[in-house]
């Protein structure tokens, strides 16, 4: 079952259960897959362009939630937060930080990476290789922390 179908069944529980900030959610995940399609002019979306949907919108809340409480507008960072769990639900499992390390240690020896001067190289092979499984961030700082 792709993810548009899944997400479609799981705004009807939502209704069904009338859980406001899921259907939120959910709907919004929906709207970014339709615009995707739409600009895909009705070819199939690839799961990775699905992934790519879900971290971007999971990171999006994420910042907003950081402004909010920045803010002292925790009502607004509570909903931020309640979406973003229910986006990282149809994520794939992430990876923990032992995970990555590994990962990424071997991802260095695959590239012959030696120091911070070789950043470049190691991060766009290991965008590509855990798209889905950590987010940038993570691997950026996992990267620069094993090459320094």
């Amino acid at each position: 079952m792709s993810l548009e179908n899944t997400i479609s069944e799981a705004i009807k529980d939502a209704m069904r259960a009338k859980d406001k900030v899921a259907l939120d959610a959910l709907r919004a995940v929906k709207s970014q897959i339709l615009l995707l399609k739409t600009e895909a002019k009705g070819a199939d979306i690839s799961a990775e362009q699905e992934i790519a949907i879900l971290q971007r919108m999971v990171k999006q809340r994420k910042d907003s939630y950081d402004q909010f409480i920045a803010q002292n507008r925790t009502d607004l960072a509570e909903v931020e937060s309640a979406q973003t769990a229910v986006i990282e639900k149809y994520l794939p499992q992430q990876l923990s930080e032992e995970e990555l390390e590994k990962e990424m240690k071997q991802i260095i020896n695959e590239t012959g990476a030696e120091s911070a001067k070789d950043l470049g190289k190691v991060m766009g092979t290991a965008s590509k290789k855990l798209a889905g499984k950590s987010d940038g961030k993570s691997i950026s700082a996992m990267a620069k922390k094993l090459l320094s």
